[in-house]
């Protein structure tokens, strides 16, 4: 899997006897192909194998977790030429002086981590931002980006990808995933999800727009062409390769509307006729038919929940979404779940994996719910969560009530294509850790500890997301 040498011992328990079992637990799982079936990696950048640009706009520019930090010092996301497409390399160079004048910043956080794991481990550097010369460091990253095997293709042989999962609007074309799947060179199963999060909120902006498209696309008219838009280009992504479909929300309410009623609030809401309140019912109503869906046609559900998006406005009228000022908020799913539950939650086949980035529901909600809902899986740490020190107290959180084989696995959920490696070696490395810490305790045996290892790596994502 990883270009990290497997006798590291970044991230492993400092006691030495533990140490030890970790190290032994991590072998056995070092190397073991990469499932990434949640992510955010363009597919055309896969599709079309262009080298990439230069180590500013690959690693800091459209990097939100980079530069969120970049401007809470100060720094104006317009000095980063965010939302200003291809730029000069003297403008690549400016701002990534900008970056290594601060790297400082970036000591003990997950985004540090990733980044110093990335120019470690896939560009080989020895000197870090901090202490290297940052034009001499750029140089030596735009030559090795230049060469042969750093282009995407040749990334997704080396970091040996066996799945990779992107995220897709419901009528994109997905002709990047064409072109990918009938290419024999390609060895990745390179999937699309699907994401109908701006079709499903009627207060989102270009939600009619949108809406309109989906309805043409299909021979019915209303609510009922709507609903068959949603199903049909659902079939769509199923026929390319999808097995799961994706929804980023701010709160997991669900409720089940009948039929005449949804229509109504649909025509309403089209006609820009909703009240908040009316919005939030219909939000509610279509996150519960999309589940019926997922019974119907397999696909599973993974709700993120949780997140005040965009929550600065000048920055979001400015630069768009994805800035680095979304923020997590309080989340609760034991009642506004319980709706889709009560008709969903024991379906045959349906799978519906809950991510958050309120670790009090990890323990409280989502491994109670797990620990008894056949449908229901826990989501690995997400977001600001997908960091060592969340890793360990997630597991901590939810293996005493729902054990291992209620999770999803690990997911990188990342634009940042070269992290990808760094991001499962080090949920490898936590989870030997944890494992390790057990069987010092004789909590399980060695063998039990190293089936664990191996399935949560393998076995538990394949599982839980079809894969």
């Amino acid at each position: 899997m990883t270009t990290t040498s497997v006798t590291s011992r970044r991230l492993l328990p400092a006691d030495p006897a533990t140490r030890r079992i970790a190290e032994r637990l991590y072998q056995l799982i070092a190397d073991l192909p990469i499932l990434s079936p949640h992510g955010h990696v363009d597919p055309g950048i896969l599709a079309t194998d262009r080298p990439f640009r230069d180590p500013a706009t690959l690693l800091i520019r459209d990097d939100h977790y980079v530069t969120r930090l970049l401007h809470a010092d100060g720094v104006d996301l317009a000095s980063l030429a965010i939302g200003q497409g291809e730029i000069s390399e003297s403008e690549a160079r400016r701002i990534w002086r900008i970056f290594c004048d601060r790297w400082h910043l970036f000591a003990g956080t997950a985004s540090g981590y990733w980044l110093r794991s990335t120019l470690q481990d896939v560009f080989g550097v020895e000197q870090l931002p901090g202490d290297a010369d940052p034009d001499a460091l750029f140089d030596a990253l735009s030559e090795s980006l230049a060469a042969a095997d750093m282009r995407p293709r040749a990334l997704l042989e080396r970091f040996d990808i066996e799945v990779l999962a992107t995220t897709d609007d419901p009528l994109d074309t997905l002709e990047p995933h064409r072109i990918l799947a009938a290419d024999p060179g390609v060895r990745t199963v390179v999937r699309p999800t699907f994401r109908p999060d701006a079709y499903l909120d009627p207060t989102a902006a270009g939600w009619g727009d949108r809406v309109e498209r989906l309805i043409d696309s299909v021979d019915q008219n209303g609510y009922e062409g709507y609903l068959e838009g949603l199903r049909a280009s659902r079939r769509r992504f199923i026929e390319h390769g999808a097995t799961s479909a994706d929804f980023g929300v701010f709160t997991a309410d669900t409720a089940e509307i009948d039929p005449s009623s949804a229509a109504a609030l649909f025509d309403r809401a089209r006609r820009g006729e909703l009240s908040a309140t009316e919005a939030r019912a219909f939000r509610a109503h279509m996150l519960f038919e999309s589940a019926r869906m997922s019974t119907e046609d397999g696909l599973v559900m993974t709700i993120h929940a949780g997140v005040f998006r965009n929550h600065h406005t000048p920055t979001f009228t400015g630069y768009g979404p994805d800035r680095g000022h979304d923020i997590p908020v309080a989340t609760t799913f034991v009642e506004p779940l319980r709706p889709l539950l009560q008709r969903f939650g024991t379906a045959r086949g349906f799978h519906l994996i809950l991510f958050t980035v309120d670790e009090t529901t990890f323990s409280r909600e989502l491994a109670p719910l797990a620990g008894f809902y056949p449908s229901v899986f826990i989501g690995a740490p997400w977001w600001f969560l997908d960091a060592p020190d969340s890793a360990a107290r997630f597991r901590a959180a939810t293996v005493e009530t729902a054990g291992f084989y209620r999770g999803s696995g690990f997911i990188d959920d990342t634009r940042a294509f070269l992290s990808i490696p760094a991001r499962h070696d080090m949920a490898r490395r936590t989870d030997a850790g944890y494992l390790a810490r057990l069987v010092v305790e004789e909590r399980l045996s060695i063998g039990e500890a190293e089936r664990i290892a191996v399935d949560l790596h393998s076995a538990i994502p394949r599982r839980a997301f079809k894969l």
